[in-house]
């Protein structure tokens, strides 16, 4: 179950990251360009938002039957000082979980706003938030905080 949980986890990255640089689209090209607040923006943030949300569950699921999140949990003071098992123990998921609140207040902030120009604005803003964290903390394969990270896997 943990290979699988942990494929769809890496899958659905994709979906998280393709989604978010989409909706960053559309609010940089709506706040900037004064364009109107379409139903189409409205689907854009909400499922965005959706989908960062069903990664984390993902996420958490992964986190409690992950044997490196067991070693740490186990381990915490031989763990903490091994850097991919800290990543992974810690920092990876706290920060992560901050991006999707990031991404849920982006999409509930828009949401309330009365304005066009305001909703894509709160959206710009929060999502580049939530995207900077995101791309640091993934386990890119070039990373210095994980080894050999596979872009993909199955």
């Amino acid at each position: 179950m943990y290979t699988s949980l942990l494929s769809i986890h890496s899958i659905f990255r994709w979906l998280v990251l393709l989604s978010l640089v989409y909706a960053l689209y559309r609010a940089y090209r709506g706040w900037l360009g004064n364009k109107v607040f379409s139903k189409h923006d409205n689907s854009v943030r909400h499922w965005t938002a959706t989908i960062a949300q069903v990664q984390m569950v993902l996420g958490i699921w992964l986190y409690f039957i992950s044997p490196i999140i067991q070693y740490f949990l186990h381990n915490y003071k031989d763990a903490v000082h091994q850097r991919e098992v800290r990543f992974f123990g810690m920092e990876h998921s706290l920060m992560m979980l901050i991006a999707v609140v990031l991404i849920t207040i982006a999409s509930m902030a828009a949401k309330r706003k009365t304005t066009d120009k305001a909703k894509f604005k709160t959206m710009a803003i929060w999502l580049t938030l939530a995207l900077i964290v995101i791309l640091i903390m993934i386990p890119w394969p070039f990373s210095s905080f994980t080894a050999n990270r596979p872009y993909l896997r199955f």
